[in-house]
């Protein structure tokens, strides 16, 4: 399991095939001037190795592979491996996304959460804030699980009942979830969104259901008018979103991150959840449950 370069030359294998012909035959996305012998696949592999093996330090993850040397010949340096990694967002985003669709693509039932992401102690919002100028700026927010404000963003996303994540995106930690609802409804038409009270509102669920055949079902309050209790199969399922997000948290250190800005905080979200999804990907090609990650390498 502790072998990067099988674990690399897996991860490499299941990115090539969900590229698609978003690639050339060499592994990079066409591009006029210089071929890199480093290609964008493997930059993308190596990314995703390193995360679904907890290795979130750019600078732990070159130290390791000084101990590769022969079986990298053309490892790039850590200064062009961040600058790739985050100019390849979009296609690990395409692949990620084509992963999903393959393991559950006939999916039609989905659950919707949210998930708080503080950047620092609410002592230092102060300086970070200042140093996000010019991109989505982290501010503070409510976090109703743990009772606390904290200061950062906010992760919104959809997963299906087998805990493959479909969406997500990021927002500033004061955007209230039901805001998320209007960029769901382009890539989840035609089914059934399960969600908490937070995302409550007999409009939303009318436009939902008008513009894009959703049927968005949340438990309604205690004291709400005509109130009726939770059906126990929707509250069931609410459970596989939040032990995706445990997941998360465990293996992949979600809240631990160590960028400087908007643009690196997102790549290293993104990685997490591409490798997460990979290590789905292994599972379901051995036939064992889909959330067992930890042991998707052994």
């Amino acid at each position: 399991m502790h072998n990067l370069k099988a674990n690399f030359d897996t991860f490499l294998a299941h990115v090539t095939q969900f590229a698609n012909t978003m690639v050339n035959s060499k592994g990079n996305i066409p591009r006029v001037g210089v071929i890199p012998k480093f290609s964008d696949l493997e930059v993308i592999a190596l990314s995703l190795m390193a995360e679904a093996l907890s290795i979130d330090s750019e600078s732990l993850l070159f130290e390791k592979l000084k101990e590769y040397t022969s079986d990298f010949p053309n490892l790039i340096s850590r200064c062009h491996y961040n600058q790739r990694r985050r100019k390849l967002s979009q296609l690990t985003n395409a692949i990620r996304h084509n992963i999903a669709k393959h393991i559950d693509g006939g999916e039609d039932y989905f659950v919707v959460d949210s998930k708080p992401l503080p950047v620092c102690r609410n002592a230092r919002a102060g300086r970070v804030k200042k140093r996000a100028q010019g991109e989505i700026t982290p501010n503070f927010g409510y976090c109703a699980a743990q009772g606390q404000h904290y200061f950062g963003y906010k992760m919104h996303l959809t997963s299906g009942l087998s805990g493959v994540i479909h969406t997500f995106t990021l927002s500033q930690a004061s955007v209230a979830d039901i805001h998320y609802l209007q960029h769901v409804k382009f890539h989840i038409q035609h089914s059934t969104l399960i969600g908490d009270r937070g995302y409550l509102s007999a409009t939303v669920q009318l436009d939902l259901f008008q513009s894009a055949a959703i049927r968005l079902e949340v438990p309604m309050r205690n004291n709400q008018k005509g109130f009726k209790p939770a059906h126990k199969p929707f509250s069931k399922a609410r459970k596989r979103i939040e032990t995706t997000l445990s997941q998360l948290n465990d293996q992949f250190m979600l809240i631990r991150n160590y960028a400087k800005n908007f643009d690196g905080f997102s790549t290293r979200i993104l990685a997490k959840i591409t490798a997460f999804t990979v290590l789905q990907l292994i599972n379901s090609l051995k036939n064992n449950p889909l959330s067992k990650t930890k042991y998707a390498l052994a």
